[in-house]
C-alpha cells in the first residue's frame, strides 16, 4: 500500500542519533516529507507555533525529559485531535501501551521495529486512523478482562451496528457507506458515543464495547 498523497511528519525524541536514523529511514518511504526533529514534548510545541505547516502524524517518543510523551499526547488530543500519532519506546509494558492508547495515540511502536513494519504502520495509521502489531493486539485483547461488574448500557439498534463495524478495518467513510448513511450521521454517532463511554479515540471504544459485551469479535 502506497500512500496517494505526500504526509507531512515530525519526529520527537530526545535521542539525537535515534531521531536522524529515523529520518533517514523515512526518507527512503515514499508518499512522507520529515519537517523537523523536536526533542521533547515543549519542544514540539514551540515548533508548531512557529511553522505554518501542520504535520499529519507525529512520531511520539514516551520516555522523554521537560515533557513526556504521556503529557505530549494529551496536549495533541486536546489541541491537534486531527493529527496521528504513533508512539515509540523500548518498553512493551502494558500499562504504558495502554496508557498512551487512552490518551489518544493511534499506535504504539517498538524502537527495534523492523523497517518494513514501520512502513506498514505509518500507511496503515494514515489509511485507517490506527496500526497495532501483534504484540499490542495481545496487550488491547488483555485489558478487557472484566475487573469490576459491568453496568447495563442500552444503545439504539444503528448505534450497535456502528460500533460493531468499528471493530472492523472499515475507515468511517466506509462505515457510513455500509450502513446506508452519510458521513455527518457517522460522525455524530462516534462523537456521542466517545462522550458517553468517556473515550477519546477508535481504539477506546472498541474496547468499552467489547469489555461491556455489546459487540464481539
Amino acid at each position: 500500500m502506497t500512500p496517494t498523497k505526500e504526509y507531512n511528519l515530525v519526529i520527537v525524541d530526545d535521542h539525537f542519533l535515534v531521531a536522524d536514523s529515523l529520518k533517514m529511514l523515512i526518507g527512503m518511504f515514499s508518499g512522507y516529507n520529515v519537517m523537523y526533529h523536536a526533542k521533547n514534548g515543549y519542544d514540539l510545541q514551540q515548533k508548531m507555533i512557529s511553522e505554518t505547516t501542520t504535520p499529519d502524524v507525529i512520531l511520539l517518543d514516551v520516555n522523554m525529559p521537560v515533557m513526556n510523551g504521556y503529557d505530549t499526547m494529551e496536549w495533541l488530543a486536546a489541541e491537534h485531535p486531527e493529527i496521528k500519532v504513533l508512539a515509540l519506546s523500548m518498553d512493551d509494558d502494558e500499562s504504558m501501551v495502554l496508557k498512551m492508547l487512552s490518551k489518544g495515540a493511534n499506535g504504539y511502536l517498538l524502537k527495534d521495529i523492523h523497517p518494513e513494519a514501520l512502513k506498514i504502520a505509518l500507511n496503515e495509521v494514515m489509511e485507517k486512523g490506527y496500526y497495532h502489531s501483534d504484540k499490542v493486539a495481545v496487550t488491547l485483547l488483555n485489558s478487557l478482562k472484566p475487573k469490576e461488574e459491568i453496568p447495563t448500557i442500552h444503545l439504539k439498534e444503528n448505534e450497535l451496528k456502528f460500533l460493531q463495524l468499528s471493530c472492523s478495518e472499515l475507515t468511517y467513510n466506509e462505515i457510513a457507506e455500509r450502513m446506508f448513511l452519510s458521513p455527518k450521521t457517522i460522525d455524530n454517532y462516534r462523537g456521542d458515543l466517545f462522550k458517553r463511554f468517556h473515550v477519546k479515540n477508535r481504539v477506546g471504544l472498541v474496547i468499552f464495547g467489547l469489555r461491556n459485551k455489546l459487540i464481539f469479535i
